[in-house]
């Protein structure tokens, strides 16, 4: 077995223990959604106020799955991923404070979609997550599960690159399953799957 693959099964068993640790004492992950709205005062001027983000490219989190948010930022933080922006700010939390501030974003409403339904790309988008079965792993509604995120009604530009980057290789990727199912996806594939996902509620 290549030292790849041996990694990639090393950090997913670390993320699952994380995980099973995280989600005692459920709900809310044993958190404290009034102290992450506090700890996620930083995180307003890019993702929002109450994480809707209005800036094209960074991701709204308002009603993203808990599990998800903590796991990125666990990634950021043991520099799994890395960015300019997260990285110093996920350096700083603990453990706990991720929870927190997972718990307080996913418990927010997630603003209306921005892009209207009746674009003629719609329906080849909605195709094209019906012959992937997306909604295996992020559920029928695309309103994701555990540690998978919810992808409805996230921004277009957004969701583009990160279909993008996962096809090239340059987002990173805990298990390989979004790599490998990007790598089908042609171009177009994914500018309309994303112009799709962004007009859900």
């Amino acid at each position: 077995m290549q030292r790849g693959p041996i990694l990639r099964v090393f950090v997913a068993a670390r993320l699952a223990v994380l995980a099973a640790a995280v989600i005692q004492g459920h709900p809310a992950m044993g958190a404290d959604a009034a102290a992450g709205k506090a700890k996620s005062e930083a995180c307003a001027a890019c993702h929002g106020p109450d994480g809707n983000s209005t800036n094209p490219l960074i991701p709204s989190l308002a009603g993203q799955t808990p599990l998800y948010i903590y796991y990125q930022l666990v990634q950021f933080r043991e520099q799994r991923r890395v960015n300019e922006l997260m990285s110093p700010f996920a350096a700083k939390l603990t453990d706990a404070d991720m929870k927190d501030i997972a718990a307080y974003y996913s418990g927010q409403k997630a603003a209306e979609p921005a892009l209207p339904a009746d674009d003629p790309r719609y329906e080849a988008g909605k195709a094209v997550v019906a012959g992937n079965h997306c909604g295996s792993c992020h559920l029928p509604t695309l309103t994701g599960q555990q540690q998978i995120p919810r992808i409805a009604g996230l921004q277009y530009d957004y969701l583009v690159k990160q279909l993008r980057g996962f096809k090239t290789g340059e987002r990173p990727d805990i298990d390989g399953s979004m790599a490998s199912a990007a790598q089908p996806l042609s171009d177009k594939d994914i500018t309309d799957v994303s112009l799709y996902l962004a007009g859900l509620r």
